[in-house]
C-alpha cells in the first residue's frame, strides 16, 4: 500500500510539471529550431542575391526653353473674292496675275456709257444750281429778291447733289476696287467678255505677313502666350522667323486641339500661302536635363520614361516630359534634382528594386552621346 501511493505521488508530479511546461509555450521550437536553423547533412547553405549593378551618370541642370513642333500650313493674312455688283460687258481690266496693287485701285470697269453720261449730266446741273443761288444771293443783298425765290435757289442746289451723288454711286457699281493692299492672285476673266451679277472676276491676297497656321494639344496649349517667338521651317528648307497673333480658345471637337497662327514678316513675297511647315515655339523656359535617346524604356505600366537611382538606391521612374528633342539628345523635365539616371541596364530593373549603382565611364557616356547624335542624320 505505501508502494502505491508513492507511484501515485510520483505520477501527479510527473502531471504538474508537464503541464507546466506546456504553460510556457516553449515546446513548439524544441527540436525545431535547430533543425530549421542548421542545414541538413550535406546540404551547402544558399548565400543571397548579389545587387544588381547599373550604371548610371548625373547629369547637369540647365533652363531650357520648351520647344513645341507641330505641324501646320501657310495662307495669306487675307483673301477677297471680288465680284461684280451689277451684270454688264468687261471695259476695263487694267491689272493681271501676281500684280501688286495698292488699297482703292481699279481692278475692273465693266461699260457703263449711259451712266458715265449720266454722272456728266448731274455735274452739270449742279455747276448751274451753284450759279443760280450766287446770283439770288446778290439780288439778296441789294433788297431786289424774296427770301423765299433764295430758299428755293438752295433746295435746287441740294437736289442737285443729291442727283449727282446717286449717278455716281450707281456708276460705280460697275466698278471693282482693290479692298486692301496685296497681289492679284487670279483673273479668270478678259476684257470684253460678259459676267452676270455677282460673278467672280479676281482672286486678291495679302501675303504681308503671310500666316502658319497649326494646331496644337490640349497639353502644350498653357505653355502659350500672345507674343510667343516662333521658328517656321518650310518643306522648301526655308526657315524664317514669327511671332504668334492668336490662339484659339474653342478645341475642335473632332481632334481635341487649338487653332494657332503665327505671323511671318514676307514684305518681299518670298513665302507663299499653302506651304506646308514645320512650326517650333518656344514656350517658357523650365529646369531640365539633356539625355540620350537609349535611356528611354518602358514602365510598368507600358508608358515611355527614364529609370533612376533615389538617395536609397532604389529604381524610381519618370515618365517622359519632353522639352525639346535636338540632335545632341532629349531634353527632358520633371526629374528630381537628385536622381541618379541608369544608362546602362534599365531594361534589367523594375521600380522600387534595390540596386547598385555605380557611376558609367566615360567611353561609356560618349558612346551613349555618339548613337544620339547618329539618330538623327
Amino acid at each position: 500500500m505505501p508502494k502505491f501511493r508513492f507511484h501515485k505521488l510520483a505520477a501527479i508530479v510527473v502531471l504538474i510539471g508537464f503541464a507546466g511546461w506546456m504553460a510556457t509555450g516553449e515546446f513548439s521550437s524544441v527540436g525545431s529550431a535547430s533543425a530549421d536553423n542548421k542545414p541538413k547533412a550535406g546540404e551547402v547553405e544558399q548565400p543571397k542575391a548579389p545587387l544588381r549593378t547599373v550604371a548610371v551618370i548625373t547629369p547637369p541642370r540647365r533652363t531650357y526653353a520648351r520647344a513645341i513642333r507641330i505641324s501646320g500650313l501657310t495662307e495669306a493674312d487675307k483673301r477677297a473674292v471680288l465680284a461684280t455688283r451689277v451684270a454688264g460687258v468687261i471695259d476695263k481690266l487694267p491689272v493681271k496675275q501676281g500684280q501688286h496693287v495698292k488699297t482703292g485701285d481699279l481692278i475692273l470697269m465693266l461699260a457703263a456709257e449711259e451712266k458715265i453720261s449720266a454722272v456728266d449730266n448731274a455735274k452739270q446741273l449742279v455747276v448751274q444750281r451753284e450759279a443760280e443761288l450766287a446770283a439770288a444771293l446778290r439780288l439778296m443783298k441789294t433788297g431786289n429778291l424774296p427770301k423765299l425765290q433764295l430758299d428755293t435757289a438752295r433746295s435746287n442746289l441740294t437736289l442737285a447733289k443729291s442727283q449727282l451723288d446717286a449717278a455716281q454711286a450707281e456708276l460705280d457699281r460697275n466698278e471693282v476696287k482693290a479692298p486692301f493692299d496685296g497681289v492679284i492672285d487670279r483673273v479668270p476673266v478678259e476684257l470684253g467678255s460678259s459676267v452676270m451679277q455677282g460673278g467672280e472676276v479676281a482672286t486678291i491676297l495679302k501675303l504681308d505677313p503671310v500666316i502658319a497656321r497649326g494646331e496644337v494639344s490640349e497639353r502644350d496649349l498653357g505653355y502659350l502666350k500672345i507674343g510667343d517667338e516662333a521658328n517656321v521651317r518650310l518643306v522648301s528648307g526655308q526657315t524664317v522667323k514669327g511671332t504668334v497673333r492668336y490662339i484659339s480658345r474653342d478645341a475642335s471637337s473632332a481632334t481635341r486641339t487649338f487653332r494657332v497662327e503665327v505671323a511671318i514678316p514676307n514684305a518681299d513675297g518670298s513665302v507663299p500661302a499653302g506651304m506646308t511647315a514645320e512650326i517650333a515655339l518656344s514656350a517658357q523656359p523650365t529646369d531640365a536635363v539633356m539625355l540620350p535617346r537609349s535611356v528611354v524604356t518602358l514602365g510598368d505600366k507600358g508608358d515611355l520614361g527614364i529609370r533612376a537611382v533615389d538617395k536609397d538606391d532604389k529604381v524610381v521612374f519618370f515618365p517622359i516630359d519632353l522639352v525639346d528633342d535636338t540632335p545632341t539628345g532629349l531634353v527632358l523635365g520633371g526629374i528630381a534634382a537628385d536622381a541618379r539616371i541608369v544608362v546602362a541596364g534599365q531594361e534589367l530593373v523594375k521600380e522600387g528594386e534595390v540596386v547598385k549603382p555605380v557611376a558609367a565611364d566615360q567611353a561609356t557616356i560618349q558612346k551613349l552621346l555618339g548613337e544620339a547624335t547618329a539618330g538623327t542624320q
